[in-house]
Parts: C-alpha cells; sequence; structure tokens
C-alpha cells in the first residue's frame, strides 16, 4: 500500500467517523473485572477466564462477543441491535450465559469499575498491548491501571442524520459532549484505590484524566464535528507502529501528523491510519457511530437500568431536548468531567442536572418500548441513587465501612454464595 499524504488522511477521517443515520439502531459493551470465588484478592489471568469461557458449546445465545483486556478483564459486546428493547434483551441473554460459565469455574464478576486492591498485572501477551504498556510509562503509573485494573461500560449509538436539528449528526454530538459530565457523575462506581477510599467517586475516570491527553481528552469542538475530529486523530500521539519484524514501539513525541509529513520510520499507510484510530480512547469516540466511554462499569443488573436512560437521553427527541436543559449549567464548572470523577452528584450543579436528565429517561423508556422489566430497574436505580443525590460508589463506601467488603451489596456475593 502506498504512501499516505496529510491532506488524504484528514479527507478520510472526517469521512469514515460519521455514518448518517436515524437514531435507533444500539450496542453495548459490557466489561467487568473478574474475582476468584473463594478469595477476591486473589489474581485471575486472562488465560484461566478464557479457559472459562472456552466450555461453552456455542455462540452466546443474544450474539455477543467475548474478549479479554490485558489484566484479565472480560468483556461482552452485544451485536448492534435495532432498537433498545431488542439490545437489553440480548445482553441479558449473554451475560446470563456468561456467569454460568464463570460460577462454573469458581470465577465471578467483580462490582466496582477499578480493581479496589489486586496490582495491576498484565497476562495478555502481545506486542500491542507492551507497546501500550511503554508509551504509557512515560506519562506514570496510570496507563498500567487503566490497562489491568479498569472496567467501563460503554454505549454505542447512531451518529444522526447529516442534516441540523434534534436527529442531526451535529446537535447530537454536541449534546453528548454536554452530557458526558454528567454521565461520569451519576454512574461513578470506582471510590477505591490502592485498598483504601481515595476521596474520588470514579478513580476509573481519574486515572483516564492522569494518561496521555492527546487520545483521552475531549475532542474540540467547532462546527463541524467531522474536521474536529480528523485534527484530533492526526494531531494524537503515536501508541505503537504494527511490525511484523520488531517491536511495535512508536518513536517518543511522533504524532500521526508528523509521520505523515514524513518524520517516521518509514511512509505511513492508509492501514497504518486505520490502526492509528483504534488507538485513540476519548470519552466520546466517533467510529461511523458514536461509543461513550466514560461510564464506569456497573454491578450486577444496573448495567441495564443505565444502557436505557442513556439511550433514552439521546435517542427520545423530547428526552434529549430536556436532557440539553438539565445539562446547560454544568457548562459553569471549571473542569466539568474532572469534578464529576472526584465529587460525583455530592456537587450540586451535578446532582441537579443528573435528577432532570433522569426523571426525563424515566418518562422516555415506555415511548423506547422497552419492557416492564427494564422500566422497573431503571426507576429502583434512581430511587437508590439519582433521586437521593447519590452515585454507586457511595453504596460501595458504606459497606466498606461497615463490614471492609469491597464488593457489596451487589448481585456478586449472591452468585458468590451460591457457587460456594
Amino acid at each position: 500500500m502506498g504512501a499516505l499524504s496529510e491532506s488524504d488522511a484528514e479527507i478520510y477521517v472526517a469521512s469514515v467517523c460519521f455514518k448518517t443515520g436515524p437514531p435507533g439502531a444500539a450496542g453495548v459493551e459490557v466489561e467487568r473485572l473478574v474475582h476468584d470465588v473463594s478469595d477476591p484478592q486473589f489474581p485471575v489471568s486472562v488465560a484461566r477466564v478464557s479457559d472459562a469461557m472456552a466450555a461453552s458449546q456455542g455462540p452466546l445465545p443474544g450474539g455477543g462477543v467475548i474478549t479479554f483486556e490485558p489484566g484479565g478483564q472480560l468483556e461482552v459486546s452485544s451485536v448492534c441491535a435495532p432498537d433498545l428493547p431488542s439490545l437489553v434483551v440480548a445482553t441479558r441473554a449473554d451475560l446470563a450465559a456468561v456467569e454460568a460459565l464463570l460460577a462454573d469455574a469458581g470465577l465471578c464478576f467483580g462490582a466496582v469499575a477499578l480493581d479496589p486492591a489486586r496490582p495491576p498485572v498484565r497476562s495478555l501477551d502481545h506486542p500491542r498491548y507492551a507497546a501500550m504498556e511503554h508509551h504509557f510509562d512515560r506519562f506514570g503509573s496510570a496507563g498500567r491501571v487503566m490497562m489491568c485494573s479498569t472496567a467501563a461500560l460503554q454505549i454505542s449509538l447512531e451518529a444522526g442524520f447529516d442534516t441540523p436539528g434534534s436527529s442531526g449528526a451535529a446537535q447530537r454530538w454536541a449534546r453528548l459532549h454536554n452530557l458526558v459530565p454528567v454521565l461520569a457523575a451519576m454512574f461513578a462506581n470506582s471510590p477505591f484505590l490502592h485498598g483504601v477510599p481515595s476521596g474520588w467517586q470514579s478513580n476509573r475516570q481519574r486515572i483516564w484524566l492522569a494518561m496521555d491527553a492527546s487520545r483521552t481528552a475531549m475532542v474540540p469542538r467547532s462546527v463541524d464535528p467531522r474536521l474536529d475530529w480528523a485534527r484530533y486523530a492526526l494531531d494524537a500521539l503515536l501508541l505503537c507502529i504494527p511490525s511484523t519484524e520488531a517491536a511495535w514501539t512508536a518513536p517518543r513525541g511522533l504524532t500521526m501528523r508528523n509521520w505523515l509529513r514524513g518524520e517516521g520510520p518509514r511512509p505511513a499507510t492508509l492501514d497504518d491510519l486505520k490502526y492509528h484510530l483504534t488507538t485513540l480512547f476519548p470519552p466520546v469516540r466517533p467510529r461511523g457511530f458514536m461509543e461513550i466511554r466514560v461510564i464506569d462499569a456497573q454491578a450486577g443488573s444496573d448495567w441495564e437500568s443505565v444502557t436505557a436512560m442513556v439511550t433514552a437521553l439521546m435517542d427520545d427527541e423530547h428526552a434529549a431536548d430536556l436532557a440539553a436543559e438539565a445539562c446547560a449549567p454544568v457548562a459553569s464548572l471549571s473542569n466539568p468531567l474532572r469534578t464529576a470523577a472526584r465529587h460525583a452528584l455530592t456537587n450540586p450543579v451535578l446532582a441537579s442536572a443528573a435528577y432532570g436528565c433522569a426523571e426525563a429517561a424515566l418518562m422516555a423508556l415506555p415511548r423506547l418500548g422497552v419492557d416492564a422489566a427494564t422500566r422497573n430497574r431503571a426507576e429502583d436505580f434512581v430511587d437508590r441513587f439519582t433521586a437521593r443525590g447519590r452515585c454507586p460508589a457511595e453504596e460501595r463506601l458504606e459497606v466498606w465501612r461497615k463490614t471492609g467488603s469491597y464488593f457489596g451489596p451487589s448481585e456478586y456475593e449472591e452468585r458468590c454464595e451460591n457457587v460456594r
């Protein structure tokens, strides 16, 4: 494949990042930490989790795909569903099958989004991850923690039409970015760091804020999200350069743009650019659709409540309008995402915005056709947390102070008791 020019690279990125289409289709990636039932602080390797999944007699019932993260985290990626109800039903079935396989192997999902006590140890051997470690180590220890000790709930939604208005891609992109700090605060679920409460409600997001900002910061916004993303992608540092003959380590300080200008080890190709795009991790990543990456992994079935509410806030037109109004005051915060990660809903501005969003989402769920079980779970989540100005991390902290347990109350403990 021939060398790629800088202008052709910008055109390519801008053309593939947003594929126009009506809101409705959705996907979810449920990533979880995995623990040994008999000792939750015992290391669990990728090989052990993979062996547990290999006991399956066929594909997942809902059509999802299992992948593994470097520290042994397991991720179930759904198929792209035509609507929210279909997505929830399929993912429920997939997770039930995965949890049964884990239980047979003496394993359980964890309840928080950052490992509360185990050190970050990579057990997945791949040159990409070795290069990632090398790159992120230049910024401190956060990269290894992210790779091996964190788990997220990622929701993917259609970009929207290439037209102005509430279903237009540009407006959906802007509204989603305004919503991001509120989502981080509402669903913060990682209060522990190095075995103790850190004072932050989302230490997972804290870790992301401490990494290479060229690939993890918010995408700067102007009037055209396509050009904004193209500039962001080309200005990001190279994380790795795939090779069949050498380590994948990229030259220090080299950006994709500078590589395209001839400063790299060889001419950059379109394949190099495509791979580079897979190494960018902003809070919202355009991949033809919009991938929301800012939400902490949730305990038990709370993934379902969160997925339903987030989808409603973007794909139901009335709920999206109400959410935009509720989130407007968040812009007054000096650093909204950092404030959300540290203080969550103890910040009154975020608490008010979150409650407005929660009410709008609950009203929208019947219009989106979700079943009674999903609606009940979402209402219960709001009653337990958002309506009281709380996030899941606060419940984890309360239990830890009373019992010394990092893991309850959640379905995790009930499942572990059943396995024992």
